[in-house]
């Protein structure tokens, strides 16, 4: 993953926790040369906006650790967006609503928005998942949203993140096929292929596609509709 946001941007910060259990973490980051911040095992409000203030971030992008699979197009894309109206936004991402496969989530903001959300967040999942104080305000903050030019909307049909074992198989069988030392960061477009001719592939971890953190917390997001997640069948 650090070769994929590496070829996006230089400016990285790798937000692990200050568990003994994510040591070689440190010690990846330490060997590639990668600035590294210990925090929060499950606050990650609070995590981030320490790696924010150790660094003297002015802007804060968040791309999420389960993404191995992130497009460093993608992440370009979202940057240069709100690059050109960060005097209009304080909040950019391709998430609300998403369009892209699961797994390509870029979230940028405003550090002092980062800041206020690290204040007066309360609720535990807005501790949790750092931005929803955010973007569950859209009267109090000015969101921009990167919608996929492709006109698709891929995001409940394709799952390219990690939470059970079967996405970290799908994963593997990805790495496996299209990754190669001549060619170690491959596309979006890549995998679409590689899907098409291998179907078999995406049936790997199909019977989560669309399963995301939302269903837990139906009756409290206000900006999320009913077709942005689904329950395990």
């Amino acid at each position: 993953m650090l070769e994929r946001v590496q070829a996006a941007t230089s400016n990285i910060v790798v937000a692990t926790t200050w568990d003994s259990a994510d040591e070689p973490v440190r010690a990846l980051c330490a060997a590639m040369g990668v600035r590294c911040f210990s925090g929060h095992p499950t606050d990650l409000l609070d995590r981030h906006y320490g790696a924010a203030c150790a660094f003297g971030a002015t802007d804060v992008v968040k791309i999420p650790s389960d993404c191995p699979l992130v497009d460093p197009g993608v992440i370009r894309t979202v940057l240069d967006y709100y690059r050109t109206h960060c005097h209009g936004l304080d909040y950019a991402s391709n998430l609300h609503p998403a369009s892209y496969p699961d797994g390509n989530d870029v979230e940028v903001m405003k550090f002092s928005v980062l800041q206020e959300a690290w204040r007066e967040a309360e609720k535990a999942f807005e501790r949790e998942h750092t931005t929803p104080f955010i973007w569950e305000r859209p009267l109090r903050y000015r969101i921009g949203n990167v919608v996929w030019d492709s006109g698709q909307n891929l995001s409940m049909s394709h799952r390219w993140t990690i939470d059970y074992p079967e996405d970290y198989e799908f994963v593997t069988t990805v790495y496996d096929e299209l990754w190669s030392q001549d060619r170690p960061v491959f596309n979006l477009q890549d995998i679409l292929d590689l899907l098409t001719s291998r179907p078999e592939i995406a049936r790997i971890n199909a019977r989560y596609a669309g399963v995301n953190w939302y269903r837990h917390h139906a009756g409290e997001l206000h900006t999320v509709s009913p077709a942005e997640f689904r329950a395990i069948d």
